[in-house]
């Protein structure tokens, strides 16, 4: 396996490990030897953005074990679909609901979203042979599309895609939605599913209210 060109960790990276050993962990570990021995048993799963900006367990000073958290670009839910393909989202969803019985699904957005900014420009393009109509991330920002669908006409590109930060939100929930486990985890009471937005400059949160279709800021 020499040829795969790993590399040690830097020295940074390397204490600040040895640190939080040292300090976090020695502290806590009756608590980590606890999550070893019994298991995970997340209070709720939260998909959300790759961005370095957003810390979804700073956000809610949550604990080691507390949120299984999911990751990818401008935090989507593809429609469900099973073939042969590869499904990293899709599994995470199925694993959390299935195995884990988790109470709460929190889907998080954030403002300043590069994935959901690209997804915009991307459809905007007219040359379907453009290199960037081909990457692995303008495919998966494909499921932007209903989104920007619906998106006001006439409005600047900055308040589209402003808006397009909330409404891919609840394009990933309906999403969630066409996952029959999910569906059926929602109608008898044992799922909740949750829409929230933060503001990265001012670390104000919105949620979604149905009642009003609009996000609200939590007070």
């Amino acid at each position: 396996m020499d040829d795969l060109f790993v590399k040690p960790l830097p020295t940074s990276l390397l204490n600040r490990y040895k640190g939080w050993k040292a300090t976090q962990f020695e502290e806590n570990k009756v608590w980590y030897k606890r999550l070893a021995d019994e298991g995970q048993k997340p209070r709720a799963m939260i998909i959300s953005c790759c961005d370095s900006r957003v810390h979804a367990t700073s956000i809610f000073g949550a604990d080691m074990g507390e949120f299984f958290i999911h990751r990818n670009i401008a935090n989507l839910v593809p429609p469900f679909k099973v073939d042969m393909e590869y499904h990293g989202t899709s599994a995470a969803v199925e694993y959390a609901i299935k195995n884990l019985k988790i109470p709460h699904l929190i889907v998080l957005g954030h403002s300043n979203c590069g994935g959901i900014k690209g997804g915009y420009e991307q459809s905007q393009k007219n040359n379907k042979n453009d290199i960037f109509e081909k990457s692995f991330v303008s495919q998966w920002l494909k499921i932007l599309e209903p989104a920007i669908k619906n998106l006001k006409e006439g409005t600047t590109k900055e308040v589209a895609i402003s808006e397009l930060e909330k409404k891919a939100i609840l394009v990933s929930i309906s999403n969630l939605l066409t996952f029959p486990f999910v569906k059926e985890s929602v109608e008898d009471g044992s799922l909740s599913l949750h829409a929230l937005w933060q503001n990265i400059a001012t670390g104000s949160l919105e949620q979604y209210n149905s009642g009003t279709n609009f996000f609200e800021k939590v007070e």
